[in-house]
């Protein structure tokens, strides 16, 4: 414990509070000798980070708590992961410059309730770059994360839609093994009809 609290550069009294606010997991026990290892200063130093930044230590507990018992990169990924999509991988300090301080333990319960967000180790892994970098853009347009992350529940609902509607289209006509060269038509289609969609919305009144 010394040697952890040395270096973290926080006294062992700093330590034993945060263990008893379940801040960090337990050491491994061999008898009467309590280990530690890299986890645990990697968890403390995002501690202090996320400290200078200006968190409370109730909402740093809130946050280790969803991503101790959230899902791991192979629940978010499935098996074999996105066929498309590049996953990221971010320490907790990147993920909130990303989003102007809008981090929260809320936010970031929704996002691993999308699927966007799981853990590997002490990192995050965000299953897709295009939507990280689309989703911190608006965050610093001005838009909140909150309804961020409620708009594109919605957006999965009628993504959902659609990929049945292409499927059983494609399955109605050939085969599944036609599915994966058809997928970019698919694709194409739903582009063309938002842009013009989008059309359509900005000349109403």
């Amino acid at each position: 414990m010394e040697e952890l609290a040395r270096l973290a550069g926080i006294t062992v009294r700093t330590l034993r509070f945060y263990r008893e606010r379940k801040l960090i997991p337990p050491p491994r026990r061999e008898g009467r000798i309590a280990w530690y290892d890299d986890h645990h200063l990697a968890r403390l130093r995002t501690i202090t980070a996320l400290l200078e930044r200006g968190h409370t230590l109730s909402g740093i507990a809130e946050l280790a708590e969803a991503f101790d018992h959230g899902r791991d990169v192979g629940d978010l990924l499935g098996v074999g992961g996105p066929t498309e999509e590049e996953p990221v991988h971010l320490t907790p300090e990147e993920l909130a410059d990303h989003f102007a301080g809008e981090a929260t333990p809320e936010n970031l319960a929704a996002a691993m309730d999308l699927g966007y967000l799981g853990t590997d180790g002490e990192e995050i892994v965000h299953i897709s770059r295009r939507l990280l970098d689309v989703s911190s853009a608006l965050v610093h347009e001005g838009i909140p994360l909150a309804a961020v992350l409620a708009a594109a529940k919605q957006v999965r609902t009628h993504a959902d839609a659609l990929a049945e509607l292409f499927t059983d289209l494609v399955l109605d006509h050939a085969t599944p093994e036609d599915l994966p060269r058809l997928r970019p038509l698919a694709r194409s289609v739903v582009e063309a009809e938002l842009s013009l969609a989008l059309d359509r919305r900005m000349r109403r009144p």
